[in-house]
């Protein structure tokens, strides 16, 4: 019966640090403006996050009518550099971990 105590108690620790790490996402914001162009938002999206060519015009489409979107998930230090990045071309974005 230890052997089952211990293996409970591991997968116990498992599930914690998964929703630990779930609870800690947090979205990378582009919001819309009317001052950059959907080639350059595409463009930079594609740089910066790594995104296709397919799903950084979705993400473009989707901030234009929108608003605004959640174009990457992640941990906030995965997130920073690419908020940085985006907002140094001039393009609003910021990071929700709420």
């Amino acid at each position: 019966m230890v052997g089952i105590d211990n293996q409970y108690k591991e997968q116990i620790q498992e599930d914690i640090d998964v929703l630990e790490e779930v609870e800690n996402m947090c979205k990378l914001i582009v919001w819309n403006d009317e001052v950059n162009s959907f080639e350059w938002v595409i463009k930079t999206l594609m740089v910066v996050c790594g995104h296709t060519p397919e799903q950084a015009e979705q993400c473009a489409m989707i901030i234009h009518s929108s608003g605004k979107y959640a174009v990457k998930e992640g941990s906030y230090e995965e997130l920073k550099p690419m908020r940085e990045a985006i907002t140094d071309r001039g393009i609003g974005a910021t990071i929700d971990c709420g």
